[in-house]
């Protein structure tokens, strides 16, 4: 059984490890749009719910500890990856209302409904995507809880269908396939998965690996050559994000319809208090605008997906090549502000211009490397 404690070291350990992949999760990033964002967004969602889960004290029940990190989730989502992921999790807060601790049944049940609203939420629910991964590992679940309640069973074969819908998403979506590599949306949710089993099955949680001064670089000539190449499926240039809160009782399904007529990748979430859109589209501030007939406008989010493409795709630096060694003697020479910092590389130790040099400048100690007449090799 899973206790509150325990799902919510999970959902950090899930956050934990997300964090430190988000960079090789931005390479794949390909599809709705190829701006090299999913892995960033992904994290910083999961984020959201790490800060509020990390208040949380141990006995609280699981029921409690879902629905914090669901507000937290809808509340810090970002892009069309973070919206679907908050989603997913958001059937946890629902599918644990009032339990104290998780079975395996609970567990599987509680993802697939965060999974149907997950594809009723999305405006063209596309297979190949972490819907399809979502979907497929709940429904293995299901089965799986069918023939042992054990949640750590349970969770490992949600856990390994995951991945082996991962596997499929190329076949699924033509683009990706193209591109030789998987869904990135896809392949971040595996990583929370995973992350959330760590503490499931050993009680270990992911260490974050991330630090302001260290992040994963990830292979920036891959990202570039991956991404670089598909300006064509831009067809709106603004990754455009709000959240309203709620001042009267308009449809939130009206603004979803208004929403699609003017872009895509429309996705409009809400609860008792605020509405979370997610929309691509040339006009934000008329989304913005819309928005606000709903009530107050508590936080926005406006980005250029062509000019994220354009960096992503521009600005890596190439890699070094390599140089082989080189054979023979080589000499230099090296200027020096004075006296004391003078380092006689690559003169014979047997130079009587060095030796008189060397007396004059207190460096009667070199070094045998100093006077070497050894092959230098570059680098």
């Amino acid at each position: 059984m899973i206790k509150g404690s325990v799902l919510r070291d999970a959902i950090i350990s899930g956050a934990n490890l997300i964090e430190n992949k988000k960079r090789s999760v931005d390479e794949l990033n390909i599809f709705p749009v190829p701006d090299g964002d999913t892995g960033t967004n992904m994290s910083m969602t999961m984020s959201a719910a790490r800060k509020e889960l990390m208040q949380m004290t141990d006995d609280e029940p699981a029921g409690v500890v879902a629905g914090k990190a669901a507000s937290a989730l809808l509340r810090g989502a970002r892009g069309n990856s973070g919206v679907i992921t908050s989603l997913l999790f958001r059937g946890f807060s629902k599918g644990l209302k009032g339990v104290e601790e998780a079975n395996g049944s609970d567990l599987a049940n509680a993802l697939t409904l965060g999974v149907e609203a997950a594809y009723k939420a999305v405006m063209k629910p596309t297979e190949g995507t972490i819907l399809t991964v979502g979907r497929v590992a709940a429904e293995r679940g299901r089965v799986a809880a069918s023939f042992n309640d054990d949640a750590n069973y349970v969770w490992d074969e949600i856990c390994n269908a995951a991945e082996d819908a991962l596997e499929t998403t190329p076949e699924l979506l033509p683009v990706l396939k193209r591109a030789g590599v998987v869904d990135a949306g896809g392949q971040g949710l595996c990583y929370i998965f995973r992350g959330m089993q760590s503490v499931f099955r050993d009680g270990i949680i992911a260490a974050s690996e991330v630090t302001d001064s260290t992040a994963e670089q990830g292979d920036v000539d891959s990202f570039k050559s991956t991404v670089a190449q598909f300006d064509e499926v831009i067809n709106f240039t603004y990754c455009t994000e709000f959240i309203v809160e709620k001042e009267n009782d308009n449809d939130p399904a009206k603004l979803r319809t208004y929403l699609e007529s003017i872009g895509d990748c429309v996705v409009v979430v809400d609860d008792e208090e605020i509405i979370k859109v997610h929309v691509h589209t040339n006009q934000p501030g008329d989304a913005i605008t819309r928005g606000l007939t709903y009530g107050s406008l508590i936080s926005n989010k406006i980005e250029n997906m062509r000019k994220q493409h354009e960096n992503a795709g521009a600005a890596a630096p190439k890699k070094l090549e390599r140089v082989d060694p080189v054979e023979g003697e080589i000499g230099f020479v090296a200027v020096a502000a004075g006296d004391g910092l003078v380092h006689h590389h690559g003169c014979r130790a047997g130079n009587s211009a060095c030796r008189q040099k060397s007396s004059r400048s207190s460096h009667q100690n070199h070094s045998a490397g100093s006077h070497s007449n050894a092959r230098l090799r570059p680098g």
